[in-house]
């Protein structure tokens, strides 16, 4: 059984359960037909949505990816491509960059969604997310960027990422349609989005946010703190109860228990991990055993 898919807004963009994150694109060393067989393998499991930003892989994996495409052209319709603008690196690549900073101007918005579309091989991007929150975000000029890129064709869809519902707020008061997602971070050893508002607000405004670093960055299973390990014994425990499953299968199904309808966004680059996950969207945890990985990860019981 392949990953379902769900519409993140009321009538609007389907997306898979699981997500493919891209921003390693560049360290796999993967050839290009080498790419286009992953991106096979995942489509293959249902994972049809492809998480990108214009600075992953230094400003490279857009382009890697796009290469991929132009190899096997008839892949684009069958997924759904996010990518990010914003953020500013200093980088080889962008020499006209002095500091890292953030540009939610209309003029860099516009020239980034051109440069995505040419290094992605595409003629529109189904979701564009503003990367972080930018302190001199003018919401009306941000907001007719968006707008203009999306009566064009050029983007289907607009979220956010790393935003704070107050800054979700102001930049959904100034456009003429609504805000889809917003990607934050997201696990069981980062539980702020369940406490600060976000996964409030999305559930009241019925979209499916996304949760990037889903698995902890890798410290769930590498740390030898005593939240990590308290954490992968409790995980172990549950998997025992489901059948047997990992420890990051019951990690992802945590997540996908939340009726926000969480979207995991994977950021592996290897097929048995892809499989995995997949296989983790049809695990069904109980509140009993949801709240148990809670207070594992907290280090309490709820009050």
């Amino acid at each position: 059984m392949g990953v379902s898919q769900i519409a993140i807004a009321a009538n609007s963009l389907i997306c898979s359960r699981l997500a493919l994150g891209v921003w390693r694109l560049a360290e796999w060393q993967m050839q290009p037909r080498e790419r286009v067989a992953f991106i096979e393998t995942a489509l293959e499991l249902g994972i049809t949505t492809i998480d990108h930003a214009d600075i992953y892989g230094n400003y490279t994996c857009e382009g890697l990816f796009g290469d991929a495409l132009a190899l096997k052209p008839g892949l684009r319709d069958q997924m759904q491509l996010i990518t990010k603008c914003d953020i500013k690196l200093v980088s080889a690549n962008r020499p006209e960059h002095t500091i890292k900073h953030y540009d939610t101007s209309q003029a860099h918005i516009v020239a980034s969604v051109e440069n995505s579309l040419n290094q992605l091989r595409t003629d529109r991007v189904d979701l564009l997310l503003l990367h972080r929150p930018d302190p001199l975000m003018d919401a009306d000029e941000t907001a007719e960027a968006l707008m203009d890129l999306k009566q064009a064709g050029k983007i289907l869809h607009v979220g956010v990422s790393n935003f704070q519902p107050s800054q979700f707020d102001l930049l959904a008061s100034r456009l003429n349609f609504p805000i889809v997602t917003n990607q934050v971070e997201f696990s069981v050893t980062h539980l702020t989005p369940l406490y600060d508002g976000t996964f409030d607000q999305c559930q009241r405004l019925r979209i499916a946010p996304m949760a990037w670093s889903p698995l902890g960055g890798g410290d769930l299973f590498q740390s030898d703190s005593p939240s990590a390990k308290r954490l992968r014994s409790a995980l172990q425990t549950i998997g025992e109860q489901l059948g047997n499953a990992t420890i990051d299968q019951v990690a992802l199904a945590w997540i996908l228990r939340h009726p926000a309808n969480i979207i995991p966004v994977l950021g592996t680059g290897k097929r048995d991990r892809l499989q995995s996950a997949a296989a983790a969207a049809q695990l069904q945890l109980s509140r009993e055993q949801w709240f148990y990985i809670l207070a594992a990860s907290t280090g309490a019981p709820v009050p």
